[in-house]
């Protein structure tokens, strides 16, 4: 009888490694949704709604003094994700955005500044 329970016991472990190691593999464990790696460098972020009206946003990442256009990647992923969080879609009418001059994008606190407005 003890056998049996040390084969159940093997078998219970080796589920539960397995189904650990799928949900650290989807990045349901230790992963940062909040972050886009360019060349390297990871770039942190975050996008929010303008004053009550949750398909206008600002998203930011930085920071923009390791690579501008790493920082400018990673506003862009933080608002497409804002968008298809909150409304369901991905396409962007942008105030300023990833296509604007790099030189009129504002940067604070070493971080870009984006923003748009998500359509429906």
């Amino acid at each position: 009888m003890g056998d049996v329970k040390t084969g159940i016991g093997i078998r219970t472990m080796a589920l539960l490694a397995f189904a650990g190691a799928g949900l650290a593999g989807c990045g349901i464990f230790g992963g940062d949704d909040n972050s886009y790696v360019y060349q390297g460098v990871t770039f942190a972020g975050d996008a929010k709604a303008l004053s009550g009206d949750r398909a206008s946003f600002v998203s930011t990442a930085g920071p923009a003094s390791a690579s501008l256009e790493g920082a400018i990647g990673g506003a862009r992923f933080e608002g497409t994700k804002y968008c298809i969080d909150y409304l369901g879609t991905s396409d962007i009418a942008w105030t300023v955005g990833p296509d604007t001059p790099a030189a009129q994008i504002p940067v604070q606190d070493d971080e870009v500044r984006l923003s748009g407005t998500c359509l429906e």
